[in-house]
């Protein structure tokens, strides 16, 4: 039929299709004269809008679900935790991002269903970024905590269903790349991270917080973890083979050196910076010490410790981590074993004025009420259009929507509760223990160190499920060929890749970070740590092997694992674990059947 094109299925069907697919016996004289397929421009146009709007929903879903330990647990502030976020993420994707894209790419769909036709191959990977980025972007707005590798990998499966059927589609294991292997991760990976979590708390609560001098002994074993820790990250580094430096070539005795003396290093830099540092802050109560006095050194053995604080006045050597009775002394929780009996009222220093809030370096802030900051902005009055209005949107309002992500106190949206739902909370809460806020702001250092680990690690895994497909639109566009199984992805894909996931976290990651944390078990920076580090743990030792498991279904276990042990059966909100496991099954279905349809109407759509 003329303007036709004839395209034949697996299944020896004929498919009769629009030109805006290539004949096949064009593609081969094309490629020879025309670099790149500017026939379907506006086809990499809508691939390219797409891959950016899926990574961006990766930071404000996914890297969100990484740290809302940290955030949660006050180990980290939301702007803090943004700025480790979109570094870690960067490096990440740079250095170690290259081997799970080649799982995205090309283990899903076989590559005999696009019968040699680049025109299909773009067109069905630029459907499967559409139906994965709209997905998240309605599971984002919802603050549901999704999988990302789900939703690309169920979309990709979909569209291959509807290119092929079913036989398209490599369903088993397929040498660790299928649909086996990476749905095989819905079980095995929380049930591995909640495994790894829950070792590293046991041992963290066993030989710190339960000993009877728990800051000594935590003061003694923070560089056993500091060492541990970074050994994890270098690990990362040399086994996933940073591509540029080629490290994953040494020899096994050159990496085991490499390993043990990068450790090492950053294990005796804790003993001559960090340790001093702490004792100052936390032996001898310094309250006036800074973050910037880290960089003193030994010299802050020699620093004198300042007057005592005065009894009526309340001002912290170290922030207050707990989640509930923080009107009540410490000592006296300590004591008491019910949680319930006294409720002194707190000591208030005279010139703070009322309502405000404890920060991490013991200062205030004060916490002025939404209405009074509306009314203290200048109000639009007439048409927008007026040169006063305008003013008011540059100086006021444009400012205020650029920076909320970073304002938003995620902490108190968690405890945001009303009615049996709030006691329901308080009592998972008290089923586990508080410890105390000394030993508490140690591991906040750690938690840092991990949480930047397991960024790094989700930087390396999860980049590729919009980076991988947008490679491949990329590659066939630009050379009018199929993309072959070595196919480079090139570096710049991976920095455009990390700096929207940034961005994502940065803008919207508060909306997903405000239903996780608290409302799951009860939060601190030694539970937050060993959540995190159980984490990093599963997703670097898949990534290792080219297993692109989900990140959030990591995290979440390795939640669910700390609270166990943390303080049985009661100290975790399954209810909220149940909304969380249902995101995760729905995104299956959806993902794929809106890829399929996508690609099935587009490819069998009429034509003039």
């Amino acid at each position: 039929m003329a303007g036709e094109t004839v395209y034949k299925k697996s299944d020896s069907r004929t498919l009769r299709c629009s030109r805006v697919l290539l004949d096949p016996s064009e593609t081969e004289s094309s490629s020879l004269n025309m670099p790149t397929l500017h026939q379907y421009d506006y086809i990499f146009a809508i691939g390219t809008i797409f891959a950016i709007l899926d990574a961006y929903n990766i930071g404000a879903n996914d890297v969100a679900n990484s740290f809302a330990t940290s955030v949660s647990s006050r180990s980290l502030t939301l702007p803090q935790a943004v700025i480790a976020a979109t570094i870690m993420e960067f490096l990440g994707a740079i250095l170690a991002g290259s081997r799970v894209a080649g799982t995205i790419k090309n283990g899903i769909i076989s590559m005999s269903v696009f019968q040699n036709n680049p025109g299909v191959e773009l067109l069905a990977f630029a459907c499967a970024l559409v139906a994965s980025a709209t997905w998240l972007t309605i599971a984002t707005r919802n603050a549901w905590p999704v999988s990302t590798t789900y939703s690309i990998v169920s979309a990709l499966a979909g569209v291959g269903v509807a290119l092929g059927g079913k036989d398209a589609v490599q369903w088993g294991w397929n040498d660790g790349k299928g649909l086996g292997t990476i749905f095989a991760g819905f079980g095995i990976a929380p049930g591995i991270a909640a495994g790894f979590g829950a070792v590293v708390f046991l041992l963290t609560k066993y030989l710190v917080l339960k000993r009877k001098n728990t800051v000594r002994a935590a003061l003694i074993a923070a560089p056993i973890y500091f060492f541990g820790v970074t050994a994890i990250l270098t690990l990362t580094i040399v086994y996933k083979g940073a591509p540029n430096l080629k490290l994953n070539n040494l020899s096994g005795a050159t990496q085991a050196i490499a390993i043990t003396m990068t450790s090492l290093v950053v294990a005796v830099l804790s003993l001559l910076f960090w340790l001093p540092y702490v004792y100052a802050k936390v032996v001898r109560k310094d309250y006036t010490i800074r973050w910037y006095h880290f960089f003193f050194g030994p010299l802050l053995w020699r620093r004198e410790a300042p007057p005592p604080i005065p009894e009526d006045v309340i001002k912290r050597h170290v922030p207050d981590y707990r989640q509930y009775d923080r009107d009540v002394p410490e000592n006296d929780i300590a004591k008491r074993s019910d949680g319930q009996a006294g409720r002194p009222e707190p000591k208030v220093d005279p010139n703070v004025a009322d309502g405000s809030s404890q920060t991490r370096d013991g200062d205030t802030l004060p916490q002025v009420p939404l209405d009074t900051v509306e009314k203290s902005t200048p109000q639009i009055e007439g048409p927008w259009i007026y040169p006063r209005n305008l003013w008011i949107i540059a100086r006021y309002r444009i400012p205020r929507a650029l920076t909320y992500g970073l304002t938003v106190d995620v902490t108190s949206a968690q405890a945001q509760r009303g009615g049996q739902d709030e006691q329901h909370m308080l009592d998972i809460h008290r089923a586990s223990e508080q410890y105390g806020n000394e030993t508490e702001h140690l591991y906040s250092f750690l938690q840092v160190l991990t949480a930047c680990t397991n960024s790094f690690a989700h930087g390396s895994n999860d980049t590729a499920n919009a980076i991988g497909p947008f490679a491949v639109i990329y590659h066939v566009w630009k050379t009018g060929m199929l993309t072959t199984k070595n196919t480079e992805t090139p570096t710049w894909m991976w920095a455009v890749g990390g700096i929207m996931i940034g961005i994502g976290v940065a803008t919207y990651g508060y909306n997903v970070m405000r239903v996780l944390g608290n409302r799951l078990t009860l939060m601190s920076p030694s539970r937050g740590f060993s959540m995190e580090l159980g984490s990093s743990i599963t997703v670097l030792l898949a990534s290792q092997y080219g297993i692109p498991v989900s990140t959030t279904m990591c995290i979440t276990g390795s939640t669910a694992g700390v609270g166990l042990v943390s303080g049985g059966p009661r100290a975790v909100n399954w209810r909220a674990f149940g909304w969380i496991f249902l995101g995760w099954v729905l995104t299956v279905p959806i993902a794929g059947v809106a890829g399929g349809v996508l690609m099935g109407i587009i490819l069998n759509a009429p034509h003039f």
